[in-house]
């Protein structure tokens, strides 16, 4: 039977995002699905823009964040500015298209919170692509035509499945928002015959 597809919504900005990526990605060890990754950019006000509220809710968003990546020995430090991560995001369509997705993704993540790549810069995103032994000139070539329009393409698609954050997933049509609901999607997955008997 073909694996049912699942949809992941996901920024590279987003500390929650990176902490869904390899866990959504190991239910496929468990379950009968694929995980489609898809780009989705937040749109997030930066300092001055926000309320004092959103400001305090920034604030524990990332400490938050950071209670739950501790343990598992990842590094979360808040942005120092609001990031257009669209040359990132297409750098993910590319690697993907390259078969290389999980390992881009994951070096951005970790970069990204480390601080160490500026992931609205296409040159940082070519020296990255070119870190994994892609083809920076093609990430090049990618971004300024064909994946521009598969971005656009994914943003029409994520406005029609209603997508206003991420990490989102969607399975048969439902919404599940947020790293922490994953346990609530296996629930459903396993509901749905889609665990696999040999593991």
């Amino acid at each position: 039977m073909e694996p049912t597809e699942i949809k992941m919504y996901s920024d590279y900005k987003s500390p929650f995002a990176y902490l869904a990526f390899d866990p959504a990605f190991a239910l496929e060890q468990r379950y009968n699905v694929r995980i489609r990754w898809i780009p989705f950019q937040l749109r997030i006000k930066g300092k001055g823009e926000r309320s004092v509220y959103s400001e305090h809710k920034a604030r524990y968003s990332y400490l938050d964040a950071r209670r739950w990546a501790q343990p598992r020995g990842l590094v979360i430090r808040g942005p120092l500015k609001v990031y257009d991560t669209r040359p990132a995001l297409i750098g993910g369509l590319f690697a993907n298209r390259e078969g290389r997705l999980l390992d881009y993704s994951r070096k951005a993540y970790e970069l990204f919170f480390r601080r160490e790549f500026e992931a609205d810069q296409p040159d940082a995103v070519a020296a990255l692509v070119e870190s994994l032994g892609l083809s920076a000139a093609a990430y090049r070539d990618y971004l300024a035509g064909a994946g521009a329009r598969d971005y656009d393409r994914v943003q029409e698609e994520a406005a029609a499945d209603n997508i206003f954050g991420v990490p989102i997933f969607i399975f048969e049509k439902e919404p599940f928002w947020g790293h922490d609901r994953i346990p609530v999607l296996e629930e459903k997955l396993t509901a749905a015959g889609l665990r696999r008997l040999d593991r």
